[in-house]
């Protein structure tokens, strides 16, 4: 009989201890906030081509284009009072003109990182608390005036070797002509 009571008394004491130990645990987790990974809990938002013109000695020596993707917290999107996308054009272009670190003649040593980096910095610092939480590159390019010459002069050069001419092909049904009888 003695026996029979420890037991009973030592699988109750086991007991209670588990759901002392259970409770105490998820008390933890629950307080604990959660960090959103990168599969749950952001919204992803897409901006359109950026094209940031850049300066150096006063002149314009290229294009910076990008398409950029931004990872921000849906509640804290939904508190902005202005369009979230206004306000990251804005923040890349302040960032990308005021970065004197920056040059992209030096295509070898450009650190995307750090550009990435620094955007998302510039942008939670406007805001003042952390929106955006990752920026990530869909597309990214650089073009000196010279690529856009070129590409420009052998564009027009294409049109007219094919008969087109700057204004397009004529329309042979326009035919003006003093063929018709009247």
């Amino acid at each position: 009989m003695v026996k029979m009571a420890f037991a009973a008394i030592w699988i109750a004491a086991a007991a209670l201890g588990s759901v002392y130990y259970s409770f105490n645990h998820a008390k933890e987790v629950a307080s604990k906030p959660n960090q959103p990974s990168l599969f749950g809990g952001l919204d992803y938002l897409r901006t359109g081509i950026v094209s940031v013109p850049l300066f150096k000695d006063g002149r314009v020596y290229g294009y910076f284009l990008g398409r950029l993707v931004y990872t921000v917290e849906p509640e804290q999107l939904a508190a902005l009072t202005l369009p979230a996308e206004a306000l990251i054009i804005d923040q890349v272009y302040d960032y990308l003109y005021a970065n004197p670190d920056i040059d992209y003649h030096d295509k070898a040593n450009v650190d995307l990182t750090r550009i990435k980096e620094g955007i998302r910095d510039s942008i939670n610092e406007r805001v003042g608390r952390k929106l955006v939480h990752d920026v990530m590159i869909e597309q990214v390019d650089f073009l000196s005036k010279s690529d856009i010459r070129d590409n420009t002069i052998r564009r027009r050069t294409s049109r007219l070797d094919t008969g087109d001419g700057l204004l397009g092909a004529p329309d042979p049904a326009a035919d003006h002509g003093g063929g018709g009888g009247h």
